[in-house]
């Protein structure tokens, strides 16, 4: 066994300075500054209480501060699940060997030996009594040192405020209101504007009348962007509807038939790779399945629309964004407006709610155009519903077809899945092209690049969730990312995760129903995961699966999937009600995360993704003619209503002792197929096209 020390954690080797992640003030508070941002998923809290666990100190005097280039840790993109893996472990690492510092410098200058010390609240004690604070050393640079490996960090049995479930320190301010978010943000000499989109895609900008503008509106234009800034909020609107009614445009169909998108995807000439693959020695197939299953494009749809706000100081430019990448959006912000990256401050803000890549980047360029018209003040951008709708991202419209085959025994032979879709990141920061919606659109334009997957090592995109964690002798999964992108498509909760365990936890309840198994005793018997077998017996034993009673019109389905085959095990069943609608009654999700820093918020995040997923199976699907998206409404882009939500209930596999994993997202994916199989159970058909509304469901296969 090797003697090495650990090596330091991803986020903390890229940036070691220490004094970069926290610090101390003479006031008696610690001032932590990780590199991810807040998106109601309560990062901030889980943090915080982890430092305080490391710090020894009362989690109230941890004050945890939001992103600011340049100064905060560069930690890419709060996305993935990721934030608790490695932001989380980057801090326990950092708080543990700041708390060694400290308390070396204490034992020096006090004569008391190091092992004789001990921290209560900040101060530090010895065994005749008090020999310092963090407070008073706080003016002494202590952690203006580069991290060194090594752990240092309490063993699971010490903590004892990580582990433990916290109020979130996020939700005072929005359950009461105050100004907490960037949409409520009013400094001073603020001026508002509005953007006008194209009426088609790819549309170019030909005439844009300043006759039609009201007095006191200024005009903001670059090639085809354009951009209307006034003193009040009313009267940048009423600009942009007069200037939007008078602008004349050059456009052509540029999308595909609606309802031919499976076949378009399906015609893409961009080649079907093999990802994975298995040739294990199997019996020959006796009974043979095979299935496609389509989901069209869905729109994040957040309840706010996507805002920033920009100001310009001569060749400098301050943006405030609820981007989730600050650094990232700051590099494609520079290639964008041609700058320099330190040119360019990008401050996080906390905005709409987003598990994905919605417009907080996009509208983040569009304020920096509209400032440049008025240099020195504050122009606010906000989106209107059509535009955030219409314009956002889209997760991309996918095609999986599965094929699958029973040996005589009743045992899985072969399985083969075949993935076509768009790419799944066009996130900005990750090429060399800025992403951000309007560059296509200035005067020097630049071209939109296609989105894409990342690899399976790094989670995938499209191909995200595509291999079977089943026990499967003979084995094929494919991908052929389809390039052209009418529709701009990026990240949205899971990436290519939801539709492909939808896909192939259907085809496991089709393989059990040919093997004469019950789906449960079927799943087990092909898991050697035994993670994922555990979370699946919880979660059918808090459902009661085995003596679970038959309703007319009532289903019961299960599902269960390790989020990107890397990160946390989790197992979902739910209980439909079919009328005249399908209605989501009851979801049971058992889930092992590894270590759980805040219980409360884990569920939190658990049931948010299980309602969030009922939504999209549901209800939700992006519409649109040969030109542009049809569906910029809450009537044309329903998505589930309170009264529609179904009881959550949830239960964490405690492992405290094992390395933490995300909450965000593992429950979406089996959500969605535990519904779909629910539906299987209830009303005999298998879904094959997402939503699941009985337009849908009436050309579904029966079983």
């Amino acid at each position: 066994m090797s003697d090495a020390p650990k090596p330091l954690p991803t986020s903390l080797a890229a940036n070691p300075r220490l004094s970069r992640w926290l610090r101390f003030t003479p006031q008696g508070q610690v001032v932590v500054s990780p590199g991810k941002v807040e998106i109601g998923q309560g990062i901030l809290t889980a943090l915080a209480q982890i430092a305080a666990d490391e710090l020894d100190v009362e989690p109230a005097r941890v004050a945890v501060r939001a992103v600011a280039t340049p100064d905060s840790p560069d930690e890419g993109v709060t996305s993935g699940s990721l934030s608790v893996q490695n932001s989380g472990v980057a801090l326990r690492h950092a708080c543990a060997e700041a708390r060694g510092i400290f308390l070396q410098v204490a034992a020096q200058s006090s004569g008391v030996a190091l092992d004789a010390l001990r921290v209560e609240d900040g101060e530090f004690l010895g065994p005749q009594g008090r020999v310092g604070s963090y407070w008073e050393l706080a003016d002494r640079d202590l952690l203006d040192c580069d991290a060194t490996p090594g752990s240092r960090a309490k063993p699971p049995a010490a903590r004892r405020v990580a582990g433990r479930s916290a109020p979130r320190l996020d939700l005072p301010d929005k359950v009461f209101g105050r100004p907490r978010f960037l949409h409520d943000q009013r400094p001073d000499g603020l001026l508002h504007a509005r953007v006008i989109r194209p009426p088609a895609r790819g549309a170019r900008l030909l005439e844009a009348p300043a006759s039609a503008l009201p007095p006191g509106v200024t005009l903001a234009r670059d090639g085809s962007f354009l951009a209307v800034l006034a003193e009040s909020e009313h009267l940048a609107e009423t600009a942009a509807r007069k200037l939007e009614a008078a602008c004349r445009w050059q456009e052509a169909d540029t999308l595909p038939e609606e309802a031919q998108l499976a076949e378009w995807l399906r015609a893409a000439p961009d080649p079907m790779e093999t990802i994975a693959e298995r040739q294990d020695a199997a019996g020959d197939v006796a009974q043979h399945a095979e299935a496609g299953f389509f989901r069209p494009p869905i729109a994040h749809a957040s309840i706010g629309p996507s805002c920033a706000v920009a100001r310009w100081d001569g060749e400098r430019v301050e943006i405030w964004s609820h981007t989730q990448g600050p650094y990232n959006l700051r590099m494609d912000l520079a290639k964008a407006l041609r700058m320099a990256e330190e040119a360019i401050l990008v401050r996080h803000v906390e905005g709409a709610g987003c598990y994905g890549h919605n417009g907080a980047d996009d509208v983040a360029l569009d304020a920096a155009l509209a400032a440049r018209a008025a240099p020195g003040r504050p122009v606010r951008m906000l989106w209107t519903r059509a535009q955030e709708l219409g314009w956002s991202p889209f997760s991309s419209a996918m095609l999986v077809e599965v094929s699958a085959g029973l040996d005589a025994s009743g045992g899985i032979a072969e399985f083969a899945v075949e993935v076509t879709s768009n790419g799944h990141s066009s996130r900005p920061g990750r090429g060399s092209l800025p992403t951000l919606l309007a560059a296509p659109d200035l005067a020097d334009p630049f071209p939109q690049p296609p989105a894409i997957n990342h690899g399976l090592q790094r989670g995938g995109g499209a191909q995200r969730n595509a291999v079977p964690i089943y026990r499967v002798p003979k084995l094929r999964v494919a991908l052929k990312t389809v390039t052209a992108m009418p529709l701009r498509t990026s990240a949205m909760r899971g990436l290519g995760a939801p539709v492909n365990v939808w896909a192939i936890e259907s085809v496991m309840d089709q393989l059990a129903a040919m093997a004469g198994a019950d789906p449960l005793e079927f799943r087990l018997r092909h898991l050697d995961d035994a993670r994922a077998a555990e979370v699946l017996r919880v979660a059918a034993e808090m459902a009661g699966w085995r003596g679970r009673a038959r309703a007319e019109g009532v289903g019961m389905g299960m599902a269960v999937a390790r989020y990107k085959n890397l990160g946390a095990w989790c197992a979902v069943v739910a209980e439909i009600e079919a009328a005249e609608v399908i209605r989501a009654r009851r979801i049971w999700i058992a889930a092992d995360m590894g270590e759980v820093v805040n219980p409360d918020g884990a569920a939190n995040q658990l049931e948010g993704s299980a309602i969030h997923a009922t939504s999209q199976a549901l209800k939700e699907a992006v519409r649109f003619d040969r030109r542009n998206v049809t569906s910029d409404s809450w009537e044309s882009y329903p998505i589930l209503r309170f009264s529609e939500v179904p009881a959550v209930q949830v239960k964490l596999v405690e492992r405290p002792e094992l390395p933490p994993l995300g909450a965000g997202e593992p429950a979406f994916g089996p959500t969605v197929a535990a519904i779909a199989n629910a539906i299987r159970d209830s009303l005999g058909v298998q879904p094959r096209v997402m939503p699941f509304t009985p337009e849908n469901l009436a050309t579904a296969p029966a079983v």
